[in-house]
């Protein structure tokens, strides 16, 4: 297997927040961060989960860096970096009835 599409290479980089709502600044600080999330390639997994395929480590960096970078001044964030081989080890449920992960990449190589 080619080492630059290795599921042990290729990266999840996963955003959990917990941010405060409750004044209409708050509410706003919110919305920005989560624009931000999505403007830079996230997608929501759950209402305060994103999340990001990246084909490398060194590219799961670069958007951990930009996540860290537009951070909003109250709440809690978590940045959790996965292999792909360990999200597709994910069990995931819905209703009680096993779902598959929300999407499935694949890796394109330009030469």
């Amino acid at each position: 297997m080619n080492e630059r599409i290795s599921e042990y290479r290729v990266m999840w980089v996963l955003v959990f927040f917990d941010l405060p709502t409750d004044t209409k600044k708050e509410r706003k600080a919110a919305a920005e961060f989560r624009k931000q999330l999505i403007k830079d390639g996230f997608i929501m997994f759950q209402f305060s989960i994103y999340m990001r395929h990246c084909p490398s480590v060194e590219n799961a960096n670069v958007h951990i860096r930009r996540v860290k970078s537009v951070l909003p001044p109250l709440g809690q964030v978590g940045i959790l970096s996965i292999t792909d081989k360990q999200f597709g080890a994910m069990e995931l449920f819905s209703e009680k009835k096993e779902r598959q992960p929300p999407i499935d990449y694949l890796q394109l190589e330009l030469f």
